[in-house]
């Protein structure tokens, strides 16, 4: 498996891909875009709502933008985000390449001299790796923005805390984390 990933890895940074590499990235990342979106929207909201009243009993509903902006950030983006993809995107292309297996179009690549792991496997890679994290930010921030909706307008937070909460605690090791968890689950 190692040996099988290394030679993918290697066969993305031919010219040739570029074409294919950019067809996974909207495959992957521009038709994922709005399923991602609404789960993100939706779980902020959940989010929102359910520490808004968790931390009204302690008297901390200032802090709610923090609570909703670092578990969507740390943890929960990059995972949902995953999740999302690996249903919309994953199972198709597993489909897509076991189709090709019994109807023996790998067969063909290979009698033409064309390596299917470079042909089919390293473009994919490549898309997800540029996908993932573009996608983990945007389930990120509709995410905050649903929290914000139904912490601060629908349940009276105080809107300025919320925002100001998120920019005083959220610091770049946050992101920083939040990414690489994205980038190690678009490699596997």
């Amino acid at each position: 498996m190692a040996i099988f990933f290394a030679r993918a890895v290697v066969l993305i940074f031919q010219p040739r891909q570029v074409r294919e590499i950019v067809h996974q990235v909207y495959f992957i990342g521009t038709r994922s875009a709005s399923i991602v979106m609404l789960v993100g929207f939706f779980t902020g909201m959940v989010l929102g709502l359910q520490l808004y009243y968790v931390m009204n009993k302690f008297g901390a509903v200032g802090f709610l933008g923090t609570a909703v902006a670092l578990s969507l950030i740390r943890e929960l983006g990059p995972v949902l985000t995953a999740i999302m993809i690996t249903a919309r995107a994953g199972s198709a292309m597993t489909a897509e390449i076991g189709i090709q297996r019994i109807s023996e179009q790998i067969d063909a690549l290979t009698t033409m001299r064309i390596d299917p792991l470079g042909y089919l496997i390293s473009p994919r890679i490549a898309a997800a790796v540029i996908s993932f994290p573009i996608l983990t930010a945007l389930f990120d921030l509709v995410g905050i923005l649903g929290g914000y909706v139904s912490g601060a307008i629908l349940l009276g937070a105080d809107s300025g805390a919320y925002l100001y909460r998120i920019d005083a605690s959220v610091d770049w090791i946050d992101v920083r984390g939040g990414f690489i968890k994205s980038l190690v689950f678009a490699l596997l």
